[in-house]
């Protein structure tokens, strides 16, 4: 899988030092900066302490089956056509190097529903959808939103709705609010059927 971070620090360099700082006790693969300068910091063959405690679908270990980007941003931001141009090109080198289908890749948000927002709202993923490199939601029959994620491959406990429901709007509907409704539960159904996850 590949999972996409935000860094949550004003600046990249200093993003990039902490993940290289011993003390930190995390780690990415890649981080990307504002205007696009990429710097790989753990071989892809490696592993790296980015995605912490969360599970997708089957696998319950992320960090282990996993290549982590941060993306240099405080989720309050737009990110800038340089950063996008830079994450493109990777994404797409990343995904047929290692035959990663798009829908395996995810957000932090995806797999740490509650525990993390990133890379959130601000996030163009049906940028990344329309260039092959992730998935968007297509409309199913509606079904029950809570079977349908799990299927799909959220794992979240029944007290976190309100986090799951964040976390789905921000990547699939962004702007959305309310309470759950018919949209999401018939976009949550098209995500499984097409994508059961593995």
């Amino acid at each position: 899988m590949v999972v996409l971070h935000y860094t949550a620090m004003a600046g990249a360099e200093a993003a990039r030092d902490w993940l290289c700082n011993p003390v930190s006790e995390v780690s990415a693969h890649y981080v990307i900066a504002r205007d696009g300068t990429c710097w790989q910091l753990v071989r892809e063959d490696m592993r790296a302490w980015h995605a912490g405690l969360g599970a997708w679908g089957s696998v319950e270990e992320v960090n282990s089956r996993s290549i982590g980007i941060e993306i240099a941003n405080t989720g309050k931001e737009p990110f800038p056509e340089p950063q996008m141009a830079a994450l493109e090109p990777l994404l797409a080198d990343i995904l047929g190097r290692w035959q990663i289908p798009p829908e395996r890749v995810i957000g932090h948000s995806d797999m740490a529903p509650g525990r993390k927002i990133d890379p959130g709202p601000r996030f163009d993923w049906a940028r990344l959808a329309r260039r092959g490199l992730a998935i968007r939601a297509d409309a199913g029959a509606p079904g029950d939103f809570h079977t349908d994620a799990r299927s799909f491959g959220y794992r979240f406990t029944p007290d976190q709705h309100d986090a799951l429901l964040a976390a789905f709007r921000d990547r699939f509907r962004p702007g959305a609010s309310g309470p759950l409704d018919l949209t999401d539960r018939a976009l949550m159904a098209g995500l499984a059927r097409a994508w059961p996850a593995a």
